[in-house]
């Protein structure tokens, strides 16, 4: 069972969510926070897999809450997804840069919504590969320059392989359009993603696209 932790200053807002997630047999409400201070204590005491954190909220905004929330080493499993009214949101980089594990913009189809919350409980990719690369692209252009070095990042650490699947995923490819692009299996594609997210110490693969691009190695030039 996947238990959820709603967290957003809107009643109407959480109701709806509470109704479409209860009614899955495989999901379940864990508990609802109507701002991040709040959040971030349910989250400590009811250990949810998923906490669906809204943006703008009051007493303490779910950027500073899900920043709590992903520096906390005892709330590791615990995944962050950012609701926002606005697809490019101006803080949606900043929160996965954060730790967040991907952002979902209020108005997705259910059908999206549900397809999201199961696939970062397995750490797979919450965003779609159109939607990293106008993300990372237009948040990436207003960061810091690029530097290795400024993030204490060692790339020296991967193979050439793992480096050459890291720009990959920092492109938006999924695995199966790597495995197509390197002519491997999308098993072994998986494989290299994954073991070069425990070489970086990457939460999960959102976190890995913005270190593709915080280290230079992708640049948002180079989407087209």
């Amino acid at each position: 069972m996947i238990r959820v932790l709603l967290a957003d200053d809107q009643l109407l807002v959480r109701a709806g969510f509470r109704a479409l997630l209860d009614a899955q047999p495989d999901i379940e409400v864990a508990g609802e926070a109507s701002d991040g201070a709040e959040a971030v204590r349910l989250v400590r005491e009811l250990r949810p897999d998923v906490v669906l954190m809204d943006i703008r909220m009051p007493v303490l905004d779910g950027l500073a809450a899900t920043r709590r929330i992903t520096g906390d080493g005892a709330l590791e499993g615990v995944r962050v997804v950012m609701l926002t009214t606005f697809e490019l949101d101006e803080y949606v980089f900043e929160a996965i840069r954060s730790g967040a594990s991907g952002f979902l913009v209020k108005d997705t189809e259910p059908a999206e919504l549900l397809r999201a919350v199961r696939a970062v409980v397995e750490g797979d990719a919450l965003l779609s590969p159109g939607v990293t690369r106008r993300l990372i692209a237009e948040f990436a252009a207003r960061s810091r320059p690029p530097a290795a070095e400024g993030t204490g990042l060692d790339l020296g650490r991967l193979t050439d392989r793992e480096r050459e699947v890291m720009a990959l995923v920092g492109m938006g490819l999924s695995n199966e359009e790597i495995a197509r692009r390197l002519v491997v299996s999308p098993l072994t594609a998986k494989t290299h993603v994954s073991r070069t997210m425990v070489k970086l110490g990457a939460r999960d693969r959102a976190q890995l696209v913005v270190l593709a691009y915080e280290s230079g190695l992708v640049r948002p030039g180079w989407l087209g």
